[in-house]
């Protein structure tokens, strides 16, 4: 099994530079455990992007060895470039070989192959054993860029026994039934796969009962259309559901418009708070929807978000800003169509050109712009100028600190609930106030998000002190942890009952928001 506490050289290892440490590689696990006799040689290393280069190049020299794989990915392929560079100019000797999805498409173009020996498109489940075993037996591949074969996925080795007890404790834990998607959205990778290949599912059930028996209790699955097969899915769910009472959190993203009775009946067996669903709608714009090849059923859509709240499901929406034909205003109609739907999350993410998506062919009609670096962010297009997607992209930071983190449940809802019209322009004016108080809207503290909520409340909308206190107390009270309550927010007929532990608890049962979860990395 892999480790990163071992300092025993290796002749390959595989690398790569996770998001956050929550974030453990998928991938690499999948590579190690279709290594076959070469895994005695591998370790895997697993680093984060806010690691310094040259630290990581002193690990991984430290190591001695003869091929060095990383994993590249829209979020650190800048940080994984730093470290080859240095990598291939203290130790040439060093093979280094690419792979993921940022250098599977348009790959020659890219500076960060330059620093590289070999590029393996595709899914390298095999394609990495093989140019191992032909490298390390002095028969090294004749080209540099190596296409992998699409492998026949029942014959993939699973890898869920080399998720460490560390891993289990503390990290996310991917799981994946199949992949491939049928639907052909131009703007995400999946639209370029050509089927759906599921893993042989006896065996796949088996192995998650290992990881239960180990103590792992949330899994996230990365299937694209977790409820494609209808069997499938319920088998998976009544798989879980035999074994709800060990408190497990189930997170699938579904296509939102496919929810017939038969996987209703058996969502309605789960306890409050044990699914989430991640829902794409992307764009309530029929001619949006139609430009980038996106279908949803609006009406079964709607349908289906009043069953999952019904049900007590932890919803979470994802609309994207900037996609062709999608003005501001039309993204603000389906931002308060959403939201009347009240999922209890909405991830407002701005469009990335992902290398190879054929989303490109609407560059010329709609002036499609993007940044030449990563993320690969739209920066203007013939609907939406740069000043309207900048301004968008604070909307988006500061919807996320303050609706979807839950920790102001009870002041969005008041903008919400008082509002008289558009949803989306009270909360988009509250962030351009925001963004003149602010210089960045990162790295702000629970303290001066609450004051400036308070702000804008009191003087520019005007709202009694007394009910501005009222509503604040009890969001910056949130959770059991203690907090200092600071003066602005002293009432001393409210401050009262948030002295002690348990008012503090109390306030946190009456919002009933579910823990918020972080997206996984795989999700662009």
């Amino acid at each position: 099994m892999p480790t990163n506490s071992s300092f025993h050289s290796r002749e390959i290892l595989l690398c790569t530079l996770n998001s956050t440490y929550q974030h453990c590689s998928f991938g690499l696990r999948y590579l190690f455990a279709n290594l076959a006799e070469l895994q005695p040689k591998t370790e895997i290393l697993e680093f984060t992007i806010k690691q310094t280069p040259r630290n990581i190049v002193e690990i991984l020299l430290a190591k001695t060895p003869k091929i060095v794989g990383f994993g590249v990915y829209i979020w650190n392929t800048t940080e994984t470039e730093a470290v080859i560079s240095i990598l291939k100019k203290v130790a040439p000797e060093v093979v280094i070989v690419l792979g993921g999805p940022e250098v599977s498409h348009e790959t020659e173009s890219q500076t960060i192959v330059a620093w590289a020996d070999y590029v393996i498109k595709g899914e390298a489940d095999f394609a990495f054993r093989d140019f191992c075993r032909g490298y390390l037996a002095g028969q090294p591949p004749e080209k540099k860029i190596i296409s992998a074969a699409l492998p026949e996925i029942q014959q993939i080795q699973m890898p869920y026994s080399l998720y460490s007890q560390e891993d289990i404790q503390n990290r996310v834990i991917y799981v994946e039934a199949s992949r491939g998607c049928p639907y052909r959205c131009e703007y995400c990778l999946s639209s370029l796969d050509k089927s759906v290949r599921s893993f042989d599912l006896d065996l796949f059930l088996s192995e998650l009962q290992k990881l239960i028996d180990r103590g792992a209790r949330t899994f996230k699955f990365v299937d694209r259309t977790f409820n494609l097969s209808i069997s499938s899915s319920n088998r998976i769910l009544g798989f879980f559901l035999e074994r709800i009472d060990k408190g497990l959190f189930l997170h699938f993203e579904m296509v939102p418009d496919r929810l017939p009775p038969e996987l209703k009946e058996m969502i309605l067996k789960f306890p409050p708070g044990s699914l989430q669903f991640e829902v794409g709608i992307q764009t309530w714009n029929p001619e949006v929807a139609k430009n980038v090849s996106r279908r949803n059923d609006f009406t079964k859509v709607r349908e289906n978000f009043k069953f999952l709240k019904e049900a007590k499901v932890h919803t979470h929406a994802d609309l994207i800003v900037g996609l062709p034909g999608e003005t501001f205003e039309s993204f603000a109609i389906g931002f308060n169509e959403l939201a009347s739907l009240e999922p209890d999350e909405i991830q407002v993410g701005i469009l990335k050109r992902l290398k190879g998506t054929p989303i490109i062919r609407h560059d010329s009609q709609f002036k499609m712009t993007y940044q030449n670096h990563p993320p690969f962010q739209i920066l203007a297009n013939k609907d939406m100028d740069y000043m309207t997607l900048q301004k968008m992209n604070r909307f988006a930071k500061y919807w996320d600190l303050y609706a979807n983190s839950g920790q102001f449940s009870n002041f969005v809802a008041h903008l919400k609930e008082t509002t008289d019209g558009s949803f989306f322009h009270r909360f988009f004016a509250f962030s351009e106030f925001l963004s003149e108080r602010f210089a960045e809207s990162f790295g702000i503290s629970l303290l001066n998000l609450t004051e400036a909520a308070y702000i804008y409340l009191t003087e520019i909308e005007k709202q009694p002190i007394a009910e501005a206190q009222t509503l604040l107390l009890q969001d910056y009270c949130f959770g059991s942890k203690r907090r200092d309550i600071p003066s602005f927010l002293r009432n001393d007929n409210l401050t009262e009952k948030f002295d002690t532990k348990e008012s503090r608890a109390s306030a946190t049962n009456t919002t009933s928001l579910f823990k918020r979860q972080e997206r996984h990395q795989f999700n662009n």
